[in-house]
């Protein structure tokens, strides 16, 4: 598919926006778009689709997990199917969306009832990384950043002439969906990888390695049966735990106010549960022991640590007492007890663990040797299995930044998209799953992602290819 930029280009006078095409009218968005600020008291006795920050996916525009018995307390914003919403709350997060029905939303989202846009066309403007890097940078408040209508409101859009709009949108919504759908194929096999994982570190710490070994009841639901050399011994007989006794005090304000080498591990879900560096620490293990979390939706999240940090508040360690045991094989051997766990708990519930509740669980004891060969196999294999979810992972990025750069291209008129409208679409207007498979993507500083920035000369022609990945 070959695009080529405009004819004729004219200053737009603002920076992120650079040249646009001479015909298109630059214009405030509070003149593009209106801004409907109608607030209504929901009515729990005949309620409406209800569209929370939580609901819209960032980036994409799509609408996800609504609740149709949701009904919102205090006031809400309401909208009609013709009208786009906006998040003024965390703009950085790009959640807008294009509701194709009537209902509420969070007084988070701006309605906009678009003027001289079309609907569509106004959606993928307000997706545009530079429109959303520039909404962000105006946002007041450290803790919750918002930004306001006055500023968003004077900010320029180029207005294309009516049709145009529309071939853009068309042209978006057709390409933007084949990428989407190829997002979501990898994603599904980012699932089944780690479901994979998940099968084979249990296989091997209740089974072990021998695939013709004896087995024998282990008296535990989680555990199933064993083989018949193992042991099962209750999990307090070869550890100990331990919490932070500063935990109260490393708080994030803590931690960034006294910055230094040894890290604060918290069961926060960020960065690892790295909250940052202090200058100095209350435990040091040469050897690695168990992290593990208390609280929250990542309780019972394990991994190894060793040298010298400190604990904030909800998560504790697990150290060994006996120096027979191979740390990584019990690290592992919790995944499926803690699994199991998180299954017995309410869904209405925080799931939670307490030092009683470890106190309470029983684990397989093989032989030291058989030990460390099971943890270097899980070892050996996992790591195989990170490498290509994180393949998988990196291929989701680029393609998502393809995405982004396509918009900013298209709404930004840095491609000439008319006569683009049709292309690798079926008799009905469809767009052809041929290539969808093996779709793949640019590179993030692609021509593509260059001429978005106003990097390449518009004499050019620019090239996507979705066979060969190239742009």
């Amino acid at each position: 598919m070959k695009l080529k930029p405009y004819p004729e280009y004219m200053a737009s006078g603002v920076e992120w926006l650079g040249d646009v095409p001479s015909h298109w009218e630059p214009k405030r968005l509070k003149i593009a778009a209106q801004l409907l600020d109608k607030k209504i008291e929901a009515d729990e006795d005949a309620p409406l689709p209800y569209i929370g920050l939580e609901n819209i996916e960032s980036w994409t525009g799509r609408i996800v997990g609504l609740n149709p018995d949701m009904v919102p307390s205090g006031t809400a914003n309401q909208f009609s199917s013709g009208h786009v919403l906006f998040g003024k709350l965390r703009p950085y997060l790009a959640k807008a969306c294009a509701p194709d029905f009537d209902g509420l939303c969070s007084t988070e989202l701006l309605v906009l009832g678009p003027a001289d846009f079309e609907r569509q066309a106004l959606l993928y403007f307000l997706l545009s990384d530079g429109f959303i890097n520039l909404v962000d940078s105006s946002t007041f408040g450290s803790k919750m950043p918002r930004a306001n209508w006055d500023f968003i409101g004077n900010c320029i859009a180029p207005v294309p002439p009516p049709d145009e709009q529309t071939v853009i949108a068309d042209f978006l919504d057709r390409e933007t969906g084949k990428i989407d759908r190829l997002v979501a194929k990898k994603r599904e096999l980012i699932a089944k990888l780690k479901e994979k994982r998940a099968a084979l570190i249990t296989r091997a710490v209740t089974r072990g390695l021998n695939p013709d070994a004896k087995l024998k009841p282990s008296g535990i639901e989680w555990l199933g049966d064993i083989p018949e050399h193992w042991e099962v011994k209750k999990l307090s007989w070869l550890f100990r735990y331990a919490k932070g006794r500063n935990a109260a005090m490393l708080t994030k304000e803590y931690v960034a106010s006294n910055p230094g080498d040894f890290p604060v591990f918290s069961g926060q879900t960020a960065n690892e549960g790295l909250m940052g560096l202090i200058d100095w620490h209350e435990f040091e293990f040469a050897e690695p022991v168990i992290f593990v979390t208390t609280v929250g939706a990542r309780a019972m999240s394990t991994r190894l640590v060793s040298g010298a940090f400190s604990l904030s508040q909800n998560c504790a360690l697990i150290i060994p007492i006996d120096s027979k045991v191979d740390v990584r094989f019990y690290e592992a051997a919790l995944h499926p007890l803690f699994e199991y766990e998180k299954r017995s708990i309410s869904l209405i519930m925080q799931p939670s663990l307490r030092f009683d509740d470890l106190d309470r669980f029983r684990v397989p004891k093989p032989p030291p040797d058989e030990q460390q060969e099971i943890a270097d196999f899980i070892e050996s294999e996992t790591v195989k299995m990170d490498g290509l979810v994180q393949k998988v992972e990196e291929a989701i990025l680029r393609l998502q930044e393809y995405r982004t750069a396509l918009i900013t291209a298209a709404v930004t008129g840095k491609i000439d998209l008319r006569g683009a409208v049709g292309e690798n679409t079926d008799t009905h207007g469809q767009a052809r799953t041929k290539n969808e498979e093996t779709l793949v993507y640019p590179e993030p500083k692609s021509e593509l992602r260059m001429v978005a920035e106003g990097k390449v000369p518009k004499t050019g022609t620019i090239t996507i290819d979705f066979e060969k990945g190239t742009a």
